[in-house]
């Protein structure tokens, strides 16, 4: 039951299935936020840490989490590839003839690649704890105050929910297409760029059509369900928020206000890192 795929649910009994999916949301959002507030490396520690042991809460293991991490390895390469090409500002680092390579664009890639990892992270946690049915009830109750300004609440969120329900079903279907494809003799790795072209292409096609395929399905079985969006419905399961919920909310706010004092100013991080080792260590 540990090995599961990017996006899907992991039927587990833990602290952070039980909690409230609305609260989950709210959590993530924050993550999020901290995630991209300049504040120098020291809040990365901390989110790392947190990320970290959410998943050893969700009884998650770390290396299936890394298998889903892989497919992005390539675009973090691209990254730092591109950024040596372009940023030229920092100090040299290395030097190769006229080439050179400069600290910031180590760092900006180092930024990026561990913002992508913890967002892969935190995303992973939110949808491998919660049932798809109560990730859209609570994306529909999260939007609901929008409805004021004619937000369709209910649609935005079935379609969110039916977005992240089908992500493990095509990275499947994208594995049985490439393992079909290989058996043919269609080489992924290696070959001139017009062959690789040809195996994306021999990739990405029957991927496209099985994909509109299972998008048609739906739309016929829904509409003979007698689904209309527009229509006003009621629920069977009702959501509530727990203590459990609210605290975990106050963690994460504060979570999302430590790197935004910190690059307002008005935090120390080394201080906040010797608190936060004590802490550990009184947990420990």
């Amino acid at each position: 039951m540990n090995n599961f795929t990017l996006g899907s649910y992991m039927p587990y009994d833990s602290l952070i299935h039980r909690l409230d999916p609305r609260a989950k949301i709210m959590g993530m959002i924050f993550f999020m936020v901290a995630i991209f507030i300049p504040a120098g490396y020291f809040p990365y520690i901390i989110l790392g840490v947190v990320a970290l042991v959410l998943l050893l809460i969700a009884h998650l293991k770390l290396r299936s989490v890394w298998k889903s991490m892989k497919p992005m390895l390539l675009m973090m390469v691209f990254l730092l590839v591109i950024n040596l090409l372009v940023v030229r500002t920092g100090y040299v680092v290395v030097k190769l003839g006229d080439f050179a390579i400069y600290s910031d664009a180590l760092a900006q890639t180092f930024y990026i690649a561990v913002r992508l990892v913890l967002m892969i992270m935190i995303t992973t946690t939110l949808t491998a704890t919660t049932k798809p049915l109560d990730l859209t009830l609570g994306i529909e109750d999260l939007l609901t105050p929008f409805k004021v300004l004619h937000v369709p609440a209910h649609e935005i969120a079935m379609m969110i929910s039916i977005a992240l329900r089908f992500i493990p079903t095509l990275i499947e279907e994208t594995q049985r297409i490439m393992k079909a494809q290989a058996s043919r003799g269609v080489d992924m790795e290696e070959g001139k760029l017009k062959e690789k072209i040809m195996a994306v292409l021999s990739l990405i096609v029957p991927l496209f059509v099985s994909a509109f395929q299972r998008a048609e399905d739906l739309a016929n079985a829904m509409e003979a369900r007698g689904y209309i969006p527009e229509r006003k419905r009621t629920r069977y399961k009702q959501l509530k928020m727990a203590g459990r919920d609210w605290i975990m909310l106050g963690c994460s706010f504060l979570l999302m206000a430590v790197p935004i004092l910190i690059a307002m100013g008005y935090l120390d991080p080394l201080r906040i890192g010797s608190l936060f080792l004590e802490g550990v260590g009184y947990a420990l």
